[in-house]
């Protein structure tokens, strides 16, 4: 007994069966010619196409007529972008409008050719067609020979839009060139058509009468312009030369009947369109671009290419007469043939399937069944691992975020430790004042290391559960009282209305005292970085039956909802001017008071200043009322550290020759370096990038010292500012920041930062580069100081501002009563600005630039011989040919008759 056939036997057998019976045709491609051509050039064109598709029975080619109609065309692309075509042949009418909807063809896989013209896209296969320009030069050259190189011209345009039209007249002005007697009168652009000839021929040739010649982009638009010259009696006196030399009706045949001169073959690519299509779709070598020749046609040659073409149309009848019986007899056995194939297949594939059908059916309900279950496991699966890998993604970008943070706070404390030590190690003669000053500063800088490490610490303890309360009954307005006075004199300071108010002389109340001292601490301290000098913070205390709410309230920036709905979160950093230490002390504080049982609600709106409303539960302990002096006194230590030294402006002297601009927003770095600096460069120290741009441009210094973040503008934003205006293009930049990973690097380099030196840093490498700046800037002054400036030596800003500085002085420069002030007035600058610009870049002062343009400027005059001495006087603006004889020779030793004859 025979085993039965399996199912992959069984359907193995149906498909071998289905292909030995089935018949594949050979695959046919469609190519599409949209084209936009006038009769003649189309019945030319179509029919070498049609010639040379005899050879390619394989290739389906639709013709779509657009009738020059530049809307109707791109109408016609976007129809053809939806069919499945296998090649596109196009004549644009026109090169711009075309371009967007050919390059939606191009980028959906579709090869496209195109034919006489192009687009203003770069997107596409090939192109065939004449060299617009040579035709146009040859046109040119022609006429030359014909007229010895004399001769006046009306060129009458076809519309400038189109590629053939503006390379046609680029080759003719070209080739006319090198005669100069043979020169273009006029030019006739034919926007309105015909319209244009017959209203501007007659008024052109009346204007210039000395006109003997006409040259036109067409042979349509000569002989119109033929017959408008002929209705003012012109005509034979002119010399008519065309472009195209059609042979059908015009072009060939105007020539052999008189009505033309002369006209130039412009082949129509017809053939080579298709030759290079079939290439293209076979997958064979082809040329990008082909050129096809030209041939100026007269009467001398005209007979014989006619009879040639004559020639050629006999052939291509005899072609198409053959190519038609071929056809046919391919169609009757194509046909008789796949009757037989689809007989056969039939009949076999209902007996195979009327088998095997019901066998099919089962299986396939059942392969559903199996599939329908194993997707829905699949994608359970599916959802949680993206689950799980969502929560591990965030867990470690959290950390990374994390570390980055915290290295960046780091790194401005070991920066104004490790900096003040290695100057400590370096001096040989040690002030004791500095020394001390120096070593408190280290001391500060540490136990602000030391607090955010308790913090990091007191955040482990509360992740992990450790933390406790411990409890004891105090008086909270004394409390809260001492506090806020702990900040009396940083408030003094920035000049911030701190007041406490409370209805309660005295409220005993049980809590943790050391952790809402931290608490009332970090939202005060948060209050004072983001209130302007001259605010307001006010403290309140009020109290109901069950519970007391401390409210701390300010008119600082406020926050956006979003940076209010992650105020407390660990990880988020809003304002990215915020440092580690704050989002540490505001989610410690919201940890600490829960741990009371309370909760903080924040009340903020953007600009209009933040509240911190902390809600207690009212508690009572037995405990004894405590002293709280330990806790005091720790808090008076923290504040201590936290009130910022008044930082002291340098910018009172100018003992020094050059200037500083230093922008650090940490005071103690900022009074570090402003002190160290200061010894040899006048330091102008500000906090911020907005009042730093102002001391800038008061100052116009020599180097900037900046950090990256600042608040408000950061440290890139302003760099980009120095390096994007005029004013201070010059000025070198230092950025000084903790940013160390190479993204910030790039960015600052980016916006123009001349160096970019990392915290911690070393001060005798910052002095260094420093030194380094200077020198250079001061040898390019030197420099160009001893010679004639050239912008292209200099950098790209500050080029751009000598060009317009010198095409200022050109415009002005007739002027004898030119001023630094008028210049300035223009320029947008003042006159102490101008004088610092233009001494940075060349070393020289405003009034020796303009004297040094003025002479280089009379020697290019005295070199041209044009004009006599006293001419180029008043055209350099000096009063007298005497003062500017007098002016030269202190300058050059020699009068400027001299000068000229030596």
């Amino acid at each position: 007994m025979k085993a039965p056939i399996s199912k992959v036997s069984f359907i193995a057998f149906i498909l071998l069966a289905i292909t030995s019976c089935s018949y594949q045709p050979e695959h046919q491609f469609r190519i599409v010619f949209l084209q936009c051509c006038h009769d003649e050039w189309r019945d030319v064109m179509n029919s070498e196409m049609k010639r040379e598709l005899a050879f390619h029975p394989d290739i389906k080619l639709e013709t779509i007529e657009s009738y020059s109609n530049t809307e109707k065309q791109v109408e016609q692309l976007k129809a053809i972008a939806k069919q499945k075509i296998d090649l596109l042949i196009i004549t644009p009418n026109e090169s711009k409008p075309l371009t967007a909807a050919i390059e939606e063809i191009y980028k959906a896989g579709i090869p496209i050719v195109f034919v006489d013209r192009k687009t203003e896209s770069r997107n596409y296969t090939a192109f065939i067609g004449a060299d617009n320009y040579e035709i146009g030069k040859t046109a040119g050259k022609f006429l030359a020979s014909q007229f010895k190189g004399e001769g006046n011209i009306i060129e009458v345009q076809l519309e400038m839009t189109s590629s053939p039209a503006t390379e046609r007249n680029r080759g003719f002005k070209d080739a006319i060139a090198a005669t100069p007697n043979l020169r273009i009168i006029e030019v006739l652009e034919t926007k309105n058509g015909l319209k244009d000839i017959n209203t501007n021929i007659p008024r052109i040739l009346k204007e210039h009468p000395e006109t003997n010649i006409i040259f036109s982009h067409t042979d349509f638009l000569a002989v119109t312009a033929y017959l408008a010259a002929q209705k003012e009696g012109k005509s034979k006196n002119l010399f008519f030369v065309g472009i195209d030399a059609i042979p059908v009706t015009k072009g060939m045949q105007d020539v052999k009947n008189g009505v033309l001169n002369a006209t130039l073959l412009y082949p129509t690519g017809g053939a080579e369109a298709i030759q290079t299509a079939v290439k293209i779709l076979k997958k064979q070598p082809f040329e990008k671009e082909t050129k096809l020749l030209t041939n100026v046609i007269t009467s001398d040659n005209v007979d014989i290419m006619l009879s040639q073409i004559q020639k050629i149309k006999e052939q291509q009848v005899e072609i198409e007469r053959e190519t038609l019986k071929i056809t046919e007899l391919n169609k009757t056995y194509s046909t008789q043939r796949n009757r037989l194939y689809f007989i056969s297949a039939l009949l076999t594939i209902v007996v195979i399937l009327g088998a095997f059908l019901y066998f099919l059916l089962q299986e396939k309900q059942h392969s559903n069944r199996i599939l329908e279950e194993q997707n829905l496991a699949i994608l359970e699966q599916k959802n949680e691992i993206e689950k799980v890998s969502h929560l591990a993604r965030k867990a470690t970008e959290d950390k990374m975020r994390f570390y980055s943070y915290i290295s960046h706070e780091f790194k401005t404390p070991l920066s104004l430790i490790l900096t003040p030590t290695e100057d400590l190690l370096q001096r040989k003669n040690t002030d004791i004042k500095e020394t001390r000053n120096t070593l408190q500063l280290i001391n500060k800088n540490a136990n602000r290391l030391l607090r955010l490490v308790n913090q990091l610490l007191e955040m482990r303890k509360l992740d992990a559960g450790k933390m406790e309360l411990e409890l004891s009954q105090n008086d909270l307005v004394s409390f809260i009282k001492d506090i806020v006075g702990d900040f009396g004199v940083k408030a003094k300071q920035k000049h911030i209305d701190l007041q406490f108010i409370s209805p309660f002389k005295e409220l005993l109340f049980a809590f943790d005292a050391d952790k809402l001292d931290k608490v009332l601490f970090n939202i005060i301290s948060n209050a004072f970085k983001f209130t302007p000098d001259g605010g307001l913070i006010h403290v309140s205390i009020l109290k109901n039956t069950d519970k007391i709410e401390i409210n701390i309230a300010d008119n600082g920036i406020g926050m956006n909802a979003e940076e209010k709905a992650h105020a407390f979160d660990l990880f988020y950093r809003g304002n990215k001017n915020i440092s580690l230490g704050t989002g540490l002390g505001l989610a410690l504080s919201q940890e600490f008071v829960t741990l009371h049982g309370g909760e903080i609600i924040i009340n903020s709106e953007k600009d209009k200043g933040t509240t911190f409303k902390i809600i207690l539960p009212f508690m009572e302990s037995k405990q004894n009322l405590k002293e709280s002096a330990k806790s005091s006194s720790s808090k008076k230590a923290s504040v201590f550290e936290e009130i910022e030294t008044p930082l002291i402006k340098n910018n009172t002297k100018h003992s020094f020759e050059n200037t500083i601009i230093l922008i650090e927003d940490n005071r103690d770095l900022n009074l570090f370096l402003n002190q160290k600096l200061g010894k040899n460069y006048n330091v102008v120290a500000t906090e911020n990038a907005e009042q730093g741009w102002q001391e800038i441009l008061s100052y116009i210094p020599d180097v900037i010292i900046c950090d990256v973040m600042l608040p408000g503008m950061d440290g890139f934003a302003l760099t980009q500012k120095v390096k994007s205006d005029f004013r201070t293009s010059h000025i070198p930049v230092i950025l000084l920041t903790a940013k160390s990973q190479i993204e910030s690097q790039i960015e600052g380099t980016k916006a123009g930062a001349d160096d970019y030196i990392l915290k911690p840093f070393n001060q005798q490498l910052l002095e260094e580069k420093l030194k380094g700046l200077v020198e250079n800037r001061d040898r390019m002054r030197r420099r160009f100081s001893n010679e004639v400036i050239n912008p292209n030596q200099l950098q790209k800003g500050e080029r751009r501002f000598l060009l317009e500085f010198e095409a200022l002085i050109d415009k002005n420069i007739k002027d004898s009563t030119l001023s630094v002030e008028k210049l300035s007035h223009e320029l947008g600058m003042s006159r102490v600005q101008l004088f610092r610009k233009i001494s940075a870049l060349t070393n020289k002062n405003v009034a020796d630039y303009i004297a040094e343009y003025k002479l280089q400027k009379a020697k290019i005059l005295l070199k041209e011989q044009e004009k006599n001495i006293a001419e180029i006087a008043y055209e350099l603006g000096f009063s007298t040919p005497s003062y500017f004889t007098t002016f030269f020779k202190q300058k050059t030793n020699q009068t400027p008759t001299e000068w000229r004859n030596g």
